[in-house]
């Protein structure tokens, strides 16, 4: 059976994305502390699979998640998390304080995992969360057994029609500045992650892709949606950065010159529409890419109509030949037919004499 780890009262006043983390001050964490924190978290598209499987295989149509081990390997401050294994686990809902994860069962598979490739290393751990909870505290302390600064990643396996986002989001525990009457010393922060795939995962994905995708939707149909979506995540974008800047300047946030700058940044690169010249140019390149698409169109629905002509020529024939056949048969048995019976009237007339 697997350990559990003691009660240990800590602050849970903070938002959800910054649960704190209550650990002893020691000389081992203050070296763990010292090591270089992830700067990036790539999830590759095997580890996604992987986690949805195991959510409809355990808690599907159900209010709860589910946890395993993720395995990679690190690159400087990038995480690449390539491969990943389910852990039994279970919780109280009631008691955020009561939970299961079973390490035995996690170091017996990572013992088999590491016979077949042994520079995949655990790297943290996922959740199927939709957020963070209370219990993710102690799950992540158990996990600095293994590795100094886990990677706390949750898969969002939820269906949703229009996402704007990719379905991951990870995080790291950092040190902060224990509250009044409070022990904890780190806070879950947020860390970039973004979906990346070797070539023969690109290959796989491709082909999973293709036998999914309506065949009934156009080139252009599928370009259109996919610069809906852009719009979409832009939106969404843009919304938060107004939020943001909309309580700075109501006092309700301090002024971060960092996210300032980038956003500064940001826009600085956006074009300036207002120009005539530019925005002809705009609208030119725009026509001359739509024109290509459209042509495209064209020459695709001209070459099906050739071949639907073709085929249906080719039918014909066939058919033509076929009658020709039944036709020639036809008249060879009755040929066959007459030579027979006259071969019998000479017979007939042969016996008479």
């Amino acid at each position: 059976m697997a350990d559990k780890l003691d009660s240990v009262p800590a602050s849970v006043a903070a938002p959800e994305d910054a649960f704190e983390l209550v650990i002893e001050e020691d000389e081992d964490v203050q070296k763990k502390a010292q090591t270089a924190l992830p700067t990036k978290v790539i999830v590759h598209p095997l580890v996604l699979l992987s986690v949805v499987d195991h959510y409809h295989r355990v808690a599907e149509n159900t209010n709860k998640r589910v946890c395993g081990v993720l395995l990679g390997t690190s690159h400087g401050t990038t995480v690449d998390i390539s491969n990943s294994y389910a852990v039994p686990f279970e919780e109280d809902p009631k008691n955020p304080n009561t939970w299961y994860f079973d390490r035995n069962y996690h170091e017996a598979m990572f013992a088999m995992f590491k016979k077949v490739n042994a520079s995949e290393k655990v790297l943290g751990w996922y959740s199927t969360g939709p957020r963070i909870r209370p219990a993710d505290q102690d799950i992540h302390e158990l996990m600095r057994k293994y590795v100094n600064n886990p990677v706390f990643v949750i898969v969002d396996v939820a269906v949703k029609d229009n996402a704007d986002e990719i379905p991951t989001k990870a995080y790291l525990a950092l040190r902060s500045t224990p509250e009044p009457n409070s022990k904890a010393l780190f806070h879950f922060a947020h860390v970039p992650s973004e979906i990346g795939a070797e070539e023969a995962e690109e290959i796989g994905v491709e082909h999973l892709l293709r036998e999914i995708k309506d065949a009934r939707l156009s080139t252009i149909t599928d370009v259109i949606g996919q610069r809906l979506a852009s719009l979409r995540a832009l939106e969404t974008r843009m919304q938060e950065v107004y939020e943001y800047l909309d309580r700075v300047a109501r006092g309700e946030l301090p002024a971060n010159p960092k996210i300032i700058y980038n956003i500064q940044n940001a826009f600085n690169l956006c074009p300036d529409v207002a120009r005539p010249d530019l925005a002809e140019a705009l609208t030119v390149k725009t026509n001359d890419s739509l024109m290509v698409l459209y042509i495209a169109s064209l020459v695709r629905s001209i070459t099906a109509l050739h071949d639907l002509v073709k085929n249906k020529m080719m039918n014909r024939a066939a058919e033509q030949s076929e009658r020709d056949k039944l036709a020639l048969l036809a008249a060879t048995q009755a040929i066959e037919e007459e030579t027979g019976a006259a071969e019998i009237d000479a017979d007939a007339v042969g016996d008479e004499f």
